[in-house]
């Protein structure tokens, strides 16, 4: 019995996907393809870079529509089904790596583990960030398929990671440098996010609802706006006829608990990350500080207002469906995890601003 190694579906270890759906041998399969190569792209995360690099697949998936792409990463379960082969950073995989060749290796993270990774990884072309020989991260910015603009592009994002006054003053959105590093030009390509199925299912208030993600993780508490702030913005809101949905996760538990019974918004719970997905997804508008749940919104193309201070707002993509309020005190804690300012800016965002620009933003087409 023949089997064809160069077909796109073979498996090598495990019985390919035509072949369980329709119990089909190589010889003479109606869904031969013939595999044309492979693409590693190294993008382990935080959660939502995970989720905003996505758009990337689009012209990936145009110029080598026959490649298997193996995504490389520290949250498997939330890259989309459509990538062909998604792996976990673990022993197993790093076995495979070293033995494996690829068109082309993409590395868009700059932490050593993922630098070193791209350093040992045999490719044709090679882009994004690798390990020098000094142990520390570097731009591929010369070498096979590497372009003058690509060059110039990986140098730039990799200053803007140095010097917090070069950050300050880029102009271009994450996924605009991320696109001109791989040799592309972003022209909205949108987030790819799947949606749980079966959807879960919750008892939500009628009408519009609007989701309040309270918290933005334990590291980052300068971009934690203040507990009393949203307790005046769920009343607000509700008060103005719109269901409310307290999101968060386990973090956030007694937070939401405390603002559900002083406000009287919903509060379903905290949950799995599949299952708060699909929460996500029965709202009409979300408002979040930047965090996973700002881009598991974005993904679902929901409406968006965001609560930013301490990062550049030009590097967000909000695809015309969302809004930036930031506080009227500047914030002197940039790229901080802790506010290390006499007053917390945070502070000088009111709820009334917030609560206009949801009103407002829920009534644009």
């Amino acid at each position: 019995m023949n089997h064809r190694a160069d077909c796109f579906h073979f498996r090598g270890d495990v019985p390919c996907a035509p072949h369980k759906r329709a119990g089909v041998h190589c010889d003479g399969c109606p869904e031969f393809r013939a595999r044309a190569g492979r693409i590693l792209l190294v993008k382990l995360g935080a959660a939502g870079d995970v989720i905003r690099t996505t758009p990337l697949l689009a012209p990936l998936r145009r110029d080598y529509p026959d490649h298997v792409i193996t995504w490389v990463t520290d949250f498997p379960a939330l890259v989309p089904r459509a990538v062909d082969d998604v792996r976990p950073l673990d022993t197993n995989t790093l076995l495979w790596l070293r033995h494996t060749r690829f068109d082309l290796a993409i590395n868009l993270d700059k932490d050593r583990q993922a630098c070193a990774l791209m350093r040992e990884v045999a490719a044709d072309r090679r882009v994004g960030f690798t390990l020098g020989d000094d142990g520390l991260c570097r731009p591929l910015d010369e070498g096979e398929g590497v372009s003058a603009a690509m060059a110039d592009a990986v140098r730039a994002k990799f200053l803007t990671g140095l010097f917090d006054d070069v950050n300050r003053a880029c102009t271009q959105s994450y996924l605009q440098e991320i696109f001109a590093i791989c040799g592309y030009t972003f022209a909205g390509e949108p987030y790819v996010l799947d949606r749980p199925a079966p959807a879960p299912v919750f008892d939500l208030p009628a009408g519009t609802l609007v989701g309040l993600n309270t918290g933005c993780g334990g590291r980052w508490t300068s971009r934690l706006w203040p507990e009393s702030r949203w307790l005046e913005l769920a009343r607000g809101l509700r008060a103005a006829g719109l269901g409310v949905v307290l999101l968060g996760g386990p973090d956030e538990h007694d937070k939401n608990a405390r603002l559900a019974a002083a406000s009287g918004a919903c509060y379903p719970g905290h949950f799995d990350l599949r299952t708060f997905i699909g929460l996500v997804d029965r709202c009409d508008i979300v408002v979040s500080a930047v965090t996973m749940a700002m881009h598991i919104a974005l993904g679902l193309g929901k409406r968006l207002v965001l609560i930013n201070n301490i990062f550049n707002p030009r590097e967000f993509e909000l695809y015309g469906r969302g809004t930036i309020v930031q506080p009227s005190q500047a914030c002197s804690c940039y790229f901080q995890p802790r506010c290390t300012a006499p007053s917390f800016c945070l502070e000088s965002l009111d709820a009334a601003t917030v609560q206009a620009a949801t009103v407002d933003l829920l009534g644009r087409p």
